[in-house]
């Protein structure tokens, strides 16, 4: 993860910096400021391959603009961008237009544009112009397209790329297939958008709805009540996909839940964690019976919970 921001930059220099760093040689673009002395600039970003980029970006009010002159740097690659407040976007051929908070604003930087940011966290992914257009073949059939937030699949991809924003891959295999599930995802936001329509990966969508499930799973393992069917809610499909899924990595939802809920029962032991017990670190790891706990902690560990604790002890009294 990189972070390019203004704040260890002296307030007379910052302009230069942003046209000189930031505006040219990262994003592409001019920047102008509505006021020059609120000029506070801090994104976080990370490159994966074929040419992707998740970045996010805290902006004051300001002017962001792709003009004609900066066009012949060759850059064709598509920029996605979800602004957390209302803004206005210009593109060439076409009058000034409001995008929503929410929304999903995808423009080629070949084209000349223009966005009026008010103060905003701004999320872009930069995707690779070859890799989308292998997916959405007629989509240079206009020069962006701007698609509502409540839009089948929008919802998928910006989870998606927040939980890779959060857990960047590692590795170039991981990091690899990431890239390639996030070309896969907007060709399914794009479907319904672009003339001809748009050519969908459903391994891609299947894996990349997999790993948001078991993030939220794991984001609510101390939940006594936590179900198939109440993660199945939250994510917008069925119990039965949801299942599906799990069979094809060769689990199931409750092996998967019992399995990560015995694995932070084991941790909190092996750290010993000061002042709670057993009962109730096996409660907070989301057991509802502390005798089907203990049955299934020796069947995992083929050790009790008390001596995973009493070596624990051990260890912190050497």
């Amino acid at each position: 993860m990189q972070r390019i921001s203004t704040e260890h930059v002296p307030q007379r220099q910052r302009l230069a910096f942003v046209h000189d760093f930031i505006a040219r040689h990262w994003a592409g673009m001019r920047f102008a400021p509505v006021d020059e002395a609120d000029l506070r600039i801090d994104i976080s970003v990370f490159d994966l391959p074929d040419t992707v980029g998740i970045a996010r970006a805290h902006y004051p009010p300001i002017v962001g603009s792709r003009p004609r002159d900066l066009l012949s740097d060759g850059r064709d690659n598509y920029t996605l961008a979800i602004v957390s407040e209302d803004h206005e976007v210009s593109v060439e051929g076409c009058r000034a237009f409001t995008v929503a908070a929410g929304d999903l604003i995808l423009i080629n930087e070949a084209s000349w544009f223009e966005v009026r940011h008010p103060r905003a966290k701004v999320d872009v992914v930069s995707l690779g112009c070859s890799q989308v257009a292998a997916r959405v073949p007629r989509l240079d059939l206009a020069p962006f397209y701007h698609v509502p937030g409540s839009a089948p699949g929008a919802s998928l991809f910006v989870g998606y790329t927040n939980l890779l924003r959060q857990a960047p891959p590692q590795g170039e295999k991981a990091r690899r297939t990431a890239a390639n599930h996030i070309h896969d995802l907007i060709a399914v936001v794009l479907d319904g958008f672009v003339q001809g329509g748009a050519e969908r990966n459903e391994r891609g969508i299947r894996e990349a709805r997999f790993e948001l499930i078991k993030k939220d799973i794991l984001e609510r393992l101390g939940d006594p009540a936590l179900s198939v069917n109440s993660v199945a809610l939250r994510q917008g499909v069925t119990p039965r996909y949801i299942q599906h899924l799990f069979e094809r990595n060769g689990t199931t939802f409750t092996e998967f839940l019992r399995d990560n809920r015995l694995a932070r029962a084991f941790q909190r032991l092996d750290e010993d964690a000061v002042g709670m017990s057993i009962s109730q670190i096996a409660f907070e790891s989301g057991f509802a019976d502390l005798s089907n706990f203990n049955r299934a902690f020796r069947r995992r560990y083929a050790v009790t919970p008390s001596s995973v604790r009493a070596e624990a002890m051990r260890r912190r009294i050497r």
